[in-house]
């Protein structure tokens, strides 16, 4: 895989998991499965917890562990009210982003049709 389409994923994780716990609360296993649905992401155990440890340091994250019915204890991650600014923010921005790239493309009369290979 190209280099850069590794890093735009990685890069996309935070805005997708800030998103997703939201939606509400949510434990660590199923956060990542959530993400797995959006095979275009191609995410992993070792992408989703480091970002969801280094979230909750920030303060962006909350997190809560209760006993499991069939092994160890489930670590539950909710969205704090600290997090939904930079939330908001990275949603705009995302909007934004958006907006001026299809505005380029417009522009340069791109064909969704048509692939670069």
């Amino acid at each position: 895989m190209r280099d850069w389409v590794t890093q735009f994923r990685k890069g996309l994780l935070e805005l997708c998991l800030l998103n997703l716990l939201k939606e509400g609360e949510s434990y660590g296993y199923e956060v990542v499965q959530r993400l797995k649905s959006a095979s275009v992401l191609a995410v992993t155990e070792s992408t989703v917890y480091p970002i969801l440890s280094r979230l909750r340091k920030e303060g962006h994250l909350a997190v809560r562990s209760e006993p499991s019915p069939g092994g160890p204890p489930r670590r539950y991650f909710s969205l704090t009210r600290l997090g939904e600014g930079p939330l908001r923010e990275m949603n705009a921005y995302w909007d934004d982003l958006g907006a001026a790239i299809r505005e380029l493309r417009e522009k340069a009369g791109s064909d969704d049709d048509e692939r670069i290979a």
